[in-house]
């Protein structure tokens, strides 16, 4: 029975891998042409050392008609002098300061919201104040795809730096780009991630902003590309020049609560993408634990070979998507990030069921 079961399981996660990631595997970029105006939308809360160091980088971008609209959300540090001075000197940028009186509920999506008002282009850029542009081309390669579609999912990574925690948590990061942009491409797009997203305003406004779930903290990226993403024509960007570097979590509490903050929208995602997303790591987790059942009661060659084929066809799908990702020095440990990013997950998710974040800022 438990050798059914495992080939059961390997059977189905070879069809993901030769289904669904194959195609981010295969996926080339088409050079396209788009000169049109784009609106950089950035919103930011007591952010003014992440403003220091990546503002200028966005306003300096080579690209020809642009504007950086940052939206000060009631921050108490010095946003509100920092960026009044750097606009002195970047006439593309445009300030929104939210005053303190006004009342509104957690998460930026108010924030996003008077953000893309106050734009004045038809196309959006959108990335965060603690994001860093790789390339001064960042906005000219990101937005190419509007030529042809509506919607741009980009990849935001987080920095390379030294301990587990941080190989982690790049882990975790490229796991989601990869179901994400794979799925995309299988014209199944649940999601897009607010560091590096773009889409028509039209969009935003057809769909009535958020408003079928304003009174969620988080979904300003996810839930609203779901509900749009049904009638739009969605494509991804992937290339270096296009990737939004950010720093990770420093510590393994903070993480946690970015974790368990950003979970507290997966009951909200439709059931096929429930089923699908949970299938996959449930599979993983079941295909190991009944490999170490069975060599642990009756050890047999035939179980290396399963083995063997398990991870050939990981280590081959993976291999060009990581470099895709700019994850590839975490390749040949593969496995084992895999293994423990699904227990810390599945802890994360029970965590979340006695107990929700009580707050948005992590």
């Amino acid at each position: 029975m438990l050798l059914l079961i495992i080939i059961i399981a390997l059977n189905i996660l070879i069809l993901y891998d030769l289904l669904f990631f194959n195609k981010l595997f295969i996926f080339k970029k088409i050079n396209k042409n788009f000169n049109k105006g784009v609106s950089v939308v950035i919103c930011a809360k007591n952010e003014i050392v992440n403003l220091k160091n990546n503002l200028p980088l966005i306003l300096e971008q080579e690209y020809a008609h642009f504007e950086v609209i940052v939206v000060n959300d009631q921050s108490i540090d010095a946003s509100q002098f920092f960026l009044e001075e750097i606009s002195k000197k970047y006439k593309n940028l445009i300030i929104v300061n939210i005053d303190d009186f006004v009342n509104h509920k957690p998460g930026k999506k108010f924030a996003l919201t008077l953000g893309i008002k106050t734009s004045k282009f038809d196309y959006l850029l959108l990335t965060d104040a603690d994001c860093k542009p790789t390339s001064k081309t960042w906005i000219r390669n990101m937005i190419s795809g509007f030529s042809n579609s509506d919607v741009i999912l980009g990849y935001s990574p987080y920095k390379k730096e030294k301990g587990i925690l941080n190989k982690l948590i790049r882990f975790d990061t490229f796991n989601i780009a990869k179901q994400y942009l794979s799925y995309a491409l299988n014209n199944m797009t649940y999601m897009g991630v607010g560091r590096n997203l773009a889409y028509k305003k039209n969009l935003f406004f057809n769909n009535k902003g958020f408003a079928s779930h304003i009174n969620v903290p988080s979904g300003d990226d996810d839930l609203f590309i779901q509900e749009v993403a049904e009638k739009a024509d969605v494509t991804i960007e992937i290339s270096k020049e296009t990737h939004m570097i950010s720093k990770a979590p420093n510590n393994w509490k903070e993480w946690m609560h970015q974790k368990r903050r950003h979970l507290t929208t997966a009951y909200l995602y439709k059931n096929k993408f429930q089923i699908i997303l949970i299938i996959h790591p449930c599979l993983v987790l079941l295909f190991w634990a009944c490999i170490i059942v069975l060599l642990s009661i009756n050890y047999q060659h035939y179980i290396l070979l399963l083995i063997a084929i398990k991870l050939t066809f990981s280590y081959i799908i993976n291999y060009n998507i990581m470099k895709k990702l700019d994850s590839i020095d975490l390749y040949w440990f593969y496995p084992i990030y895999e293994i423990f990013n699904l227990l810390i997950q599945g802890f994360f998710v029970l965590l979340n069921l006695f107990s929700k974040p009580q707050t948005w800022s992590r």
